[in-house]
């Protein structure tokens, strides 16, 4: 099985630990590890029968790798309870239950998989849906074989407990009593980064009390919601009740930046741009240059962007300067080699840049942060590159009270609370969860007030002009 990733021999004897908590397994007791490579958990299943004593149940090791599977069945061949099966755990028959089941399911994304393999796994597997990974349907097949007051105890990515192609598979835990959530260090599996979770279930009606373990080592206890939503604000001690306001009620956008597939090409030095081409440039922004050493977003770097202001493509005939440029040798090579290219004129951007919204006062922040800090573009001219997020307010009026209100201490809790995790505790923030940053009453009211001025100045604006244009126009204008 791709994605196999070697459990450490602690993190094996205390997963095997949980599992028999309270639950000794007798000699009628079967137990399963559907990925179980070389058999690391079979031995932790040894070592913890040694210790404990007891007869040993029965063990079956699912294994599609012929190599590891090998090795398992010449360590464990003597032994008549174990079996170590040739199979793939996804796609292959299985007509037995297991009291049972423990293991660390393979990691492998939806983006690793092929158009076969997707389908075979969307049409089985109600937990495939969206960007699925496979130990989402790990989960959902080991629980359909658990019998009823069995036990499960995988190790796997936290991502589960928040991500939006998760949520068939936090309903689906719903169901079952999900007794602990321990978010275990996340050096255990180095150099690999997974922040990795050990969760265990059993098969029968929720207590309505989940244990978490934080990696701080704190401890506390919560009922989880079975409504598939991100279980990581419950974990940080946060309400589930839906705001009245969110960020992106605010927002004309929230996205990430221009992503140009060519960034060598499209981005110059201010210096090295030609006088020609300077009709074609913006300045730009990536994330490192997001900072307190540059606090006025001076940008050193300009963006050539054959697209005009609203955001259609300029057609190659009226390139001009720019035509001339990017048709060089070597750079043009470079354009047409892009996968973009394929379904796009050889010019153009990776992602079609939005220029009608991106043109206008706007927040910035980087992708990757090691805590969250928003900057304002008053200028609007600057296309952010594709490290940095922009928020574009509906109404630029408010873009200080907005840009207050997300460097506030609150804003930052929620945002530790529910962004992804990247190398060395560093937050992802994405534009699906920036969207939902919960806005407080008194700050929407805030805001609120400055739309409505707003709007109230740009349709005064709207009327005096069509007062000169006349009633059609009028009627135009304020649609």
């Amino acid at each position: 099985m791709k994605g196999f990733v070697p459990t450490p021999d602690f993190v094996v004897d205390r997963m095997v630990e949980r599992l028999f908590r309270d639950r000794r397994p007798s000699s009628r007791s079967t137990i399963l590890d559907p990925g179980c490579g070389e058999g690391a958990f079979v031995r932790g299943i040894l070592r913890w029968r040694d210790r404990n004593g007891g007869p040993l149940p029965r063990i079956v090791g699912v294994e599609s790798d012929s190599r590891r599977r090998r090795r398992a069945e010449r360590e464990f061949g003597g032994i008549p309870e174990i079996q170590i099966r040739n199979a793939d755990f996804l796609a292959d028959p299985c007509d037995e239950s297991f009291d049972f089941v423990v293991g660390n399911p393979p990691y492998v994304s939806i983006l690793e998989l092929s158009e076969t393999e997707k389908q075979l796994y969307r049409t089985r597997f109600s937990t495939a849906r969206g960007r699925f990974d496979l130990y989402l349907l790990f989960f959902e097949r080991a629980l359909r074989l658990l019998n009823d007051g069995g036990r499960l105890v995988f190790i796997t990515p936290e991502k589960f407990l928040y991500v939006d192609a998760a949520s068939p598979l936090r309903s689906l835990l719903s169901r079952f009593d999900v007794e602990e959530i321990d978010l275990v260090d996340e050096t255990i599996f180095e150099p690999l980064l997974t922040y990795p979770t050990v969760t265990t279930v059993s098969r029968r009606q929720y207590s309505g009390r989940t244990k978490v373990i934080r990696r701080n080592g704190a401890i506390k206890y919560i009922a989880l919601c079975g409504d598939g939503q991100s279980w990581m604000p419950l974990i940080a001690g946060e309400s589930q009740s839906r705001p009245d306001s969110t960020l992106g009620d605010f927002c004309r956008r929230v996205s990430a930046g221009v992503a140009t597939g060519a960034d060598a090409v499209f981005v110059l030095r201010n210096e090295k741009i030609d006088d020609s081409l300077k009709p074609f440039a913006y300045p730009t922004i990536a994330g490192r240059e997001l900072g307190d050493g540059n606090p006025r977003l001076a940008a050193q770097c300009s963006m050539l962007v054959p697209y005009s202001g609203d955001g259609r493509l300029i057609h190659e005939s009226k390139l001009g300067s720019l035509g001339f440029y990017l048709r060089q040798e070597g750079i043009a090579q470079k354009l047409v080699a892009r996968t973009c290219v394929r379904r796009k004129p050889w010019y153009a951007f990776h992602e079609t840049p939005p220029l009608r919204d991106i043109l206008n006062p706007k927040i910035l922040c980087k992708d990757i942060v090691a805590s969250p800090r928003f900057w304002i573009d008053r200028s609007g001219r600057i296309v952010p590159r594709h490290s940095v997020y922009y928020i574009v307010p509906r109404n630029p009026a408010v873009v200080d009270d907005l840009c207050e209100f997300l460097n506030s201490d609150l804003s930052t809790a929620w945002l530790r609370a529910n962004c992804q995790r990247a190398a060395g505790d560093f937050l992802r923030l994405q534009s699906r969860i920036l969207s939902r940053l919960p806005i407080p009453a008194e700050i929407a009211a805030r805001l609120n007030s400055g739309t409505d001025t707003f709007q109230a100045i740009s349709e005064n604006k709207a009327l005096d002009q069509a007062s000169r244009l006349g009633a059609s126009g009028a009627l135009d204008l304020i649609r």
